[in-house]
């Protein structure tokens, strides 16, 4: 029988029993102040500042997210004719916990059913039909352990995973601006908000390398598009879609020929009209400030005059990759305004007005509207942070759904050819 206690000798003799008294001294020696400041510092690495409402504001709309996730794999029809009442709410737990469970690799859907077997069964038996030796099994700490051991799997996957989406990131900013161009008479200034790690919204602003055949003039060439889908499906089109219209832009064709060149590689990668983009590109001439616009299927953009009267561009065509069922392609039509100085030039995608709130309700066009004319005369820069925040400040911590991005371009100076 092993004996429990220690004489003083033996104790002091064993370096981890002996050296226990000490560290709990000197840690309850540890001035107050200095715990409470670790304690502080690790729940603000944790929670990373947020506040307690705000934490469960995520957790809520992280919620909502997988049940939409896992919800979508379940035929509600069927459980609704087969059930009713009670039935009818056992029927819809069992379907999404077989939505669950079909997501995960088949070993770990064994262990998965293994470790709720596990935790369902008495907590522990004792085995003791061998003389002189006995043991005791602990059926649900085996079952929280295997839960543990999937978490961490599964974690694994996760990190594993978004460590590839943050190359992809990098990649992608590539593609992107970093800064807007700087053009005499034009303030520019753009954001995005990815509702993933990457993103299928893509947006530029350039001078055309090789002057125009019909004008002779480097035109300033800008675009904003919004590829059907979301997270690495939409950005590996949206990176096509980026290539193809630098290769266009990079010639001497006028703004309609880039557009029937975009439409044409758009259906051809469409996956049969799965994967179209809506867009909307201009070309502005930066000595007359006349602008030419092509809007293809995209959400209208804001044109607010010095005034405050507002006009929104809606000449073009439908999106980019729709199918076509006639030999001949329609060409899309395109609008021209003249810009003036104080004039601000909205573009957005419809990540925008689509972003909800924790409500589900929809920041919406009319917000959208009520923030571009209440804007003062300010810069580029700040009508985008006015709005950006005003969106932000709108969704709190609601999961999005879409990608947010906004493009402005301000008419600081009237320029005469």
């Amino acid at each position: 029988m092993l004996r429990t206690t220690l004489s003083l000798r033996e104790r002091d003799s064993l370096p981890f029993i002996s050296a226990g008294p000490r560290i709990i001294t000197d840690f309850m020696s540890t001035p107050s102040k200095h715990r409470s400041g670790h304690f502080r510092a690790f729940w603000q690495s944790v929670t990373e500042g947020f506040e307690l409402h705000q934490l469960w504001g995520q957790f809520v709309s992280e919620a909502r997210a997988s049940y939409r996730l896992f919800s979508a794999d379940v035929d509600w029809n069927e459980i609704d004719s087969r059930s009713h009442g009670p039935k009818r709410l056992v029927g819809a737990i069992w379907a999404l916990f077989k939505a669950l469970l079909m997501m995960l690799t088949p070993s770990r859907r064994v262990l998965l059913l293994l470790a709720i077997v596990l935790l369902v069964m008495p907590e522990s038996i004792h085995l003791n039909r061998i003389p002189n030796f006995s043991f005791q099994i602990h059926f649900r700490g085996w079952g929280i352990a295997i839960l543990f051991v999937l978490l961490a799997l599964e974690l694994a996957d996760r990190v594993t995973m978004k460590r590839d989406l943050e190359i992809a990131r990098e990649i992608q900013e590539w593609l992107v601006p970093d800064h807007p161009p700087l053009v005499p008479g034009l303030d520019i200034a753009f954001a995005t908000r990815p509702q993933n790690t990457v993103a299928g919204d893509y947006y530029d602003a350039f001078l055309r390398p090789v002057p125009v055949q019909d004008t002779g003039k480097q035109p300033l060439l800008v675009a904003v598009a919004d590829v059907a889908g979301k997270s690495v499906p939409a950005a590996l089109l949206m990176a096509t879609f980026q290539a193809s219209l630098q290769a266009l832009s990079a010639t001497s064709g006028t703004l309609d020929e880039i557009i029937l060149g975009l439409d044409r590689y758009c259906r051809a990668h469409s996956l049969d009209g799965r994967r179209f983009t809506t867009a909307f590109l201009a070309e502005i001439d930066v000595d007359t400030q006349d602008m030419q616009y092509v809007n293809a299927g995209h959400n209208e953009p804001i044109l607010r005059r010095a005034s405050g009267v507002v006009e929104r561009l809606s000449t073009g065509g439908p999106p980019f990759g729709i199918p076509v069922f006639s030999q001949t392609v329609a060409p899309y039509p395109s609008g021209r305004v003249h810009l003036q100085a104080g004039d601000v030039l909205f573009i957005f995608t419809d990540g925008v007005v689509e972003a909800v709130n924790d409500r589900d309700e929809e920041y919406g066009e009319s917000r959208l509207l009520h923030c571009i004319q209440s804007a003062p005369s300010e810069s580029a820069n700040a009508t985008l942070n006015r709005v950006m925040n005003e969106v932000n400040a709108f969704v709190g911590p609601a999961r999005q759904f879409d990608d947010i991005t906004s493009f402005v371009v301000r008419v600081s100076t009237l320029r005469q050819h």
